[in-house]
């Protein structure tokens, strides 16, 4: 008899300690959650950011507040995040161009991978193969075949070394056993005016920076690098559509939060990010900006990523890419 009392009052005392322990344990959120973007205002990151940041404050009744560090190549943001409070109130908006390529072309970032934690997936944005009327082609089959021509006398504009749009171009040349001269700029401004002036006859970039110029017949928009067709460009066929299911080059969009997070807080975190995306608001938002919703888990985000290094990686070695 005395050891079944010993043992129920183990029992309700574990027990007790448990609810102390719940009791006791911080709620979350407990105030305002950052996104730290690691670019400048507009564009793919900070319409992503600002895309998600309403609809889950109205969520988990905390307000959500879009932080713009950039520099130093979006490392000061990846910093920040990675050196936060492990409690799931700041978060980084991650942008597939710096996580992706950073670590393969930088030998000093002041982060690791292992730093960060996914939350999901967001948004990505698919590229636009656009070239200049003067080439004499009218799809991507006859736009390789005239590469293939035509070796090393075509020329590729690029938003600089070591920038997605010259990766992608690369992997492009390298699937497609092309060859074009690399042009690189600062940016898209001064490469897009040189593209419509002839003087660079490729450019794949985001839809943003070609489109108003494909619509008014300025450029040829021979695919989109994506598995749909954009919302804006419903003519212009998807690159598996175009003979090329090969390639892909889609520029993504993911939040993360420091390694050491608790669990529970990036899994509530997860669920609420994937609601949040999941309004049909959000969707007519990310519609309007050219921007497909594509809410992918930690788990799925984490596949993502580790096959984008892997190809990336081939990529940039075999092409010698280097920084400036």
């Amino acid at each position: 008899m005395k050891t079944t009392h010993r043992l129920k009052m183990l029992l309700i005392s574990a027990w007790l300690g448990v609810g102390v322990a719940w009791a006791q344990a911080p709620a979350f959120p407990s105030r305002s959650i950052s996104l730290v973007v690691p670019n400048p205002p507009g564009g793919l990151v900070d319409t992503s950011a600002r895309l998600v940041a309403d609809p889950l404050a109205r969520l988990i009744g905390q307000s959500v507040v879009v932080d713009n560090k950039p520099g130093a190549s979006g490392n000061l943001a990846y910093q920040t995040v990675a050196r936060s409070a492990k409690d799931g109130h700041t978060l980084l908006v991650s942008y597939s161009g710096y996580h992706v390529a950073n670590h393969i072309l930088m030998d000093k970032v002041g982060w690791e991978l292992r730093d960060l934690t996914p939350v999901g997936l967001i948004t990505v944005a698919t590229n636009v193969i656009a070239v200049h009327p003067s080439l004499p082609v009218n799809n991507l089959k006859e736009f390789i075949a005239y590469l293939k021509a035509n070796p090393g006398k075509v020329n590729y504009a690029s938003q600089g070394n070591g920038s997605v749009s010259h990766i992608g171009t690369e992997i492009f040349k390298q699937q497609t056993s092309t060859d074009m001269v690399h042009v690189p700029y600062k940016g898209s401004g001064q490469a897009i005016q040189d593209v419509l002036s002839g003087q660079v006859q490729v450019f794949i970039t985001t839809p943003p920076s070609v489109m108003g110029h494909v619509l008014a017949g300025k450029l040829k928009a021979l695919a989109v690098t994506g598995k749909i067709r954009h919302p804006q460009l419903p003519q212009v066929p998807t690159i598996a559509e175009a003979g090329l299911p090969s390639f892909s080059l889609e520029s993504w969009v993911a939040l993360y939060v420091a390694n050491g997070t608790p669990p529970a807080v990036v899994q509530k975190l997860a669920a609420d990010v994937k609601r949040s995306m999941e309004l049909p608001e959000t969707r007519q938002r990310a519609d309007q900006a050219g921007i497909e919703v594509r809410y992918l888990s930690p788990t799925d985000t984490t596949k993502l990523l580790d096959a984008d290094i892997a190809s990336w990686s081939v990529a940039i070695k075999q092409a010698n890419i280097k920084l400036d």
